[in-house]
């Protein structure tokens, strides 16, 4: 066919649909298939099968690159690719396997494995975050109005140990209920045997005022003055997260001075895809990796699943608790998680390369015995670095297809579509080969392959647009008289798949236009 044509044939289309993902396999292997004799029948040019040399009759050669483009005879495209024969005998048997040579396996680069029993290594793996033990985290925050007269701890990130002082404050309000609590103990003191009420009074009042003191964390002496001024000390380990304050800042009841965690202990927070989540448990192992010690694998348990799902990423986040005594992880840094999730039985596992998965079907390819191949639909289970769980389809001891499967099986899907395409067009007419007629033009003759050159209009019965293409003559005779550009009326016959056969063809009358007829016309397979 020319170059800008567009060929339309249904049959053909969906064959070489099929075939997309094949070509490559089937071009490479072109010259493993048996040798094609041209020797043939003067009508079509391809070989006669059956005979006493047990040649196989190729029916057709179609495009090498899967466009719906077929040649009668052996022809290149225009990479310089050679058409690909498709034979009579290429169809799936009963089992739905397509049969390879030995010769194709060995250029294809074939390789088979044995589904064995085995346990899946089948680890949820989730990036996730380093971050900090929100249970260690405390804020310093006094509960009265004062001012900062001192700071002992000056920055951000500085180390503090427990008890360690942080800052000095001072405090009028601190001083006034110190004053209070004074000045109660001693009406207490004084009235206790001359007023016993005055002195009941007093008692209340003193304890009130220690029980204020109490709630603002001061230390309330049973006697004596309150110091003016207070000291506030580390309540744990850690380090400094936030500093809200220099020295001499003015801080209100409440209000955080100082953020310290203790990164003795950290959590990361991994994003589990919800495929996994019900393979995720409370107290399962899991190894954290982290690229700032890519030769390092840090243990961790799951401590935490959370209940709620992100509807953007569709994940949950997963809480797991990490040591961190050496203090290597900080906050923010990336991580890569592995939670341990396999079954401890065996299950039936295939490589993950041998299983088939276009979205639509999971097939594996069974390597059967005498070269046949058959695609076997499976369901498969959890998956592994390596290997995937085969719940139906394939048992223990089976030979499945690990190498070249996609090509074997877009070739079993293309011959099944080429299979049903014959079948159809048998119960169609099995008596004569259709036959249609169109008018054109008489472009060229190739007398070597036998075949012509026309430019036709629309031919409304196979669904083809106006065109250039090639067909096989059934006698050169037919444009023996004819120069190139003549106009003509022709008939044709579809005697295989993609095989187009002309069997007349007259002048036209002068100034008819190129158009054709919807009818089909009368067979005329005599010619």
């Amino acid at each position: 066919m020319k170059s800008g044509a567009q060929f339309s044939l249904a049959a053909v289309a969906v064959a070489a649909a099929l075939a997309g993902g094949y070509w490559a396999g089937s071009r490479s292997s072109g010259h493993d298939s048996a040798p094609v004799t041209t020797a043939s029948s003067p009508a079509t040019g391809t070989t006669s099968g059956g005979d006493a040399s047990g040649e196989r009759k190729v029916l057709y050669y179609r495009n090498p690159m899967g466009l719906p483009d077929t040649s009668p005879v052996p022809k290149k495209d225009s990479m310089g690719m050679d058409y690909i024969p498709v034979y009579a005998d290429d169809k799936p048997d009963d089992s739905g396997a397509v049969v390879v040579s030995p010769a194709r396996v060995q250029t294809l680069g074939v390789k088979t494995a044995v589904a064995e029993m085995r346990v899946v290594d089948s680890a949820v793996r989730a990036a996730g975050r380093i971050e900090l033990n929100e249970r260690a985290v405390v804020d310093v925050a006094p509960r009265f109005e004062g001012w900062i007269e001192r700071l002992h701890v000056n920055a951000v990130g500085d180390p503090v140990r427990r008890g360690q002082p942080l800052f000095t404050i001072y405090s009028p309000e601190l001083q006034s209920a110190g004053e209070e609590l004074r000045i109660a103990e001693r009406l207490q003191r004084d009235s206790a045997t001359t007023d016993p009420v005055a002195a009941e009074a007093a008692r209340r009042l003193a304890d009130a005022t220690r029980g204020r003191l109490q709630n603002w964390q001061i230390a309330a002496p049973h006697s004596g003055e309150v110091a003016q001024r207070q000291t506030f000390h580390s309540p744990t380990n850690g380090v400094v997260l936030e500093k809200n304050a220099v020295q001499g800042t003015r801080f209100l009841p409440g209000e955080a001075v100082y953020r310290i965690a203790d990164l003795s202990k950290v959590w990361v927070i991994a994003d589990v895809f919800e495929r996994d989540i019900g393979r995720v448990r409370v107290g399962q192992a899991a190894t954290v990796t982290l690229e700032a010690f890519p030769d390092r694998r840090f243990e961790a348990k799951v401590a935490y699943v959370y209940p709620t799902l992100n509807v953007e990423t569709r994940s949950t986040q997963v809480r797991l608790e990490l040591d961190n005594r050496e203090g290597l992880l900080r906050p923010g840094m990336f991580a890569h998680v592995d939670v341990a999730s396999g079954a401890a039985s065996p299950r039936v596992t295939v490589p993950t390369s041998a299983v088939i998965d276009d979205g639509a079907r999971q097939v594996v390819l069974l390597a059967l015995d005498e070269g046949r191949f058959k695609p076997q639909p499976v369901r498969v289970g959890q998956r592994g670095a390596e290997y995937v769980e085969v719940i139906e389809g394939v048992s223990a001891g089976d030979r499945v297809v690990v190498s070249a499967n996609f090509l074997i099986d877009s070739e079993s899907q293309l011959k099944a579509a080429l299979s049903n395409l014959t079948d159809a067009g048998a119960a169609g007419d099995s008596t004569a080969p259709a036959g249609y007629q169109g008018e054109g033009t008489f472009d060229a003759v190739d007398e070597a392959a036998k075949t012509v050159t026309l430019t036709h209009g629309d031919i409304p019965a196979l669904q083809w647009p106006s065109m250039t293409m090639d067909f096989g003559i059934a006698s050169l005779d037919l444009v023996a008289n004819l120069t190139p550009g003549t106009p003509i009326r022709f008939e044709f016959e579809q005697r295989e798949p993609g095989e187009f056969v002309v069997t007349r063809i007259e002048k036209a009358p002068k100034g008819a236009a190129v158009k054709s007829t919807a009818e089909p016309a009368t067979a005329h397979g005599g010619h």
